[in-house]
């Protein structure tokens, strides 16, 4: 009884998962990532998720992490009013499909689920159904088209290094673009098919020479170059913009 007193009494309890701090009339949500490598605190805003995370040192505690964000809430209020704005699946919107932008056109009345056609103001992707589907439609749209690209671009890659993949899974991730695991399966973001060819191109290239490569060596990029003629170009871009198409389909 004694020792389970001492126990409880030192026992912390379940810590939250994150903070909400109120500033300037706003609700800021802090993600909380304890690690054991952390020595001091950090904050980091991810334009992906558009969410802010502290990370904070193994043995410190709340009530401290707590008093560090709050000391930065203008600074997290100033991070998170530059994010790009959303840009809803929705009537009129425009999104880009291949590095191209198309604007969103609900069709009510027209046979069909969505099909992309040239317009006179350029192209659109039509939409047939009620208003509420629109947005579910042109996602599943871009998803399709997305694995379509995707399976095509691996399949090339994988024939020209003599490698076969065992699975091949479209997602939305937020972390990366790509992955391989050491069974051959990859994964890849469906927001891809946003950009242009040659960036998803060059992200196919990159996670099936992991196949031969679980590492960044040399060799590893070598081969990616042999393989991807737009290594350099498609990192630039990503660089460059790839945060931004993780705002398409949000609400």
């Amino acid at each position: 009884m004694a020792m389970g007193g001492v126990l409880r009494l030192f026992d912390r309890g379940p810590e939250p998962a994150h903070l909400d701090l109120a500033h300037d009339g706003e609700i800021y949500r802090i993600e909380i990532n304890r690690s054991a490598r952390s020595r001091r605190f950090t904050l980091r805003v991810r334009s992906a998720s558009r969410d802010v995370l502290l990370t904070m040192p193994a043995r410190a505690s709340m009530k401290a992490a707590r008093e560090f964000a709050e000391r930065h809430t203008a600074w997290i209020g100033v991070r998170l009013a530059r994010l790009p704005r959303p840009v809803p699946f929705e009537p009129d919107a425009k999104a880009p499909l291949r590095g191209v932008d198309h604007t969103i056109v609900h069709r009510p009345g027209a046979r069909g689920v969505v099909w992309v056609e040239a317009g006179a103001r350029g192209p659109m992707i039509c939409v047939a159904g009620e208003r509420p589907h629109v947005a579910r439609r042109v996602g599943d749209f871009l998803k399709g088209e997305a694995r379509k690209d995707i399976e095509a671009a691996v399949a090339r890659h994988a024939a020209a290094i003599g490698v076969r993949p065992t699975r091949i899974s479209v997602r939305d991730t937020v972390s990366r673009w790509g992955s391989c695991s050491s069974t051959g399966r990859l994964s890849f973001s469906w927001r891809l098919v946003l950009a242009p060819p040659y960036v998803l191109d060059y992200l196919a290239a990159h996670e099936v020479a992991h196949m031969l490569h679980m590492n960044h060596s040399q060799k590893f990029w070598t081969l990616v170059g042999r393989v991807s003629p737009d290594v350099d170009r498609a990192e630039a871009w990503l660089k460059a913009h790839g945060a931004s198409l993780h705002r398409y389909g949000a609400t």
